[in-house]
Parts: structure tokens; sequence; C-alpha cells
């Protein structure tokens, strides 16, 4: 059994409070989990900065009983004191991606600082 370690524990706890419905109608809880810095390369190809992925995650509406995303194969690794990288699939609605983020420990507290999608289909893996 691999060894714990609260740094990558911390990123995936963060990873997955971000995909909850919940904490993404909230601008206040998706901006206290990224970095002033963040950016995404989204599965569609666009850049996000910060303010626009905030902006756009508020104003999509999930309908009640929507099912949730699917995340698989969910693993992480310290690069650096307080540099965390995490790699996981997700499907939701019938859309697959691979998926990279890296977070960053910043005053004491870790962040999102990058995340890049990459859709796949059944047919890849």
């Amino acid at each position: 059994m691999p060894e714990r370690n609260p740094a990558v524990e911390s990123a995936m706890e963060g990873e997955l409070a971000l995909l909850t419905p919940e904490v993404r109608r909230s601008p206040e809880r998706v901006g206290a989990l990224l970095h002033p810095d963040f950016h995404e390369f989204g599965a569609s190809g666009r850049h996000w900065s910060r303010a626009a992925i905030i902006a756009s995650l508020a104003a999509a509406t999930t309908e009640p009983g929507a099912d949730p995303v699917a995340v698989s194969t969910l693993r992480g690794v310290q690069l650096a004191p307080d540099l965390v990288h995490l790699t996981y699939d997700t499907e939701y609605d019938g859309s697959r991606a691979h998926r990279s983020s890296l977070w960053r420990r910043t005053e004491g507290r870790w962040l999102l600082y990058f995340h890049q999608a990459t859709p796949f289909s059944a047919r890849a893996t």
C-alpha cells in the first residue's frame, strides 16, 4: 500500500470538491480553491482565465437529479514541497476527458494553479 501523502490528499480533496455542483455554483467557493494565476485549457480547446472559469461555472445550471461527474483513475504525486500533480479521467453526459491538474501551496493552502482536459473516446482507452 502506498504511503499517505497529506499534500496529495489535500489536492485530491480540492479537485473533487471542484467537480461538485454545490461548489461549482458558488463563485466564492470556486474562487477559494483557485490560485490567483490559475488558467485552464479546457476539453473544448478554449483557454480559460480564473475570472472566466468562475463566471462560467456560476452561470451554468445543473438540473436537480442530474448525473454527477464520474471520476476514475485519480492519482497524484508531489513534485516539489509546494507542488502536486494530479491525473484522472472524467465522464459526464456522454463525454470523457483525461485531466491533469497542478496544485500549488500558497500561503499555507493548496490552490489549483493549472488544469488541462483532453477529450477521448472509449476506443482510445
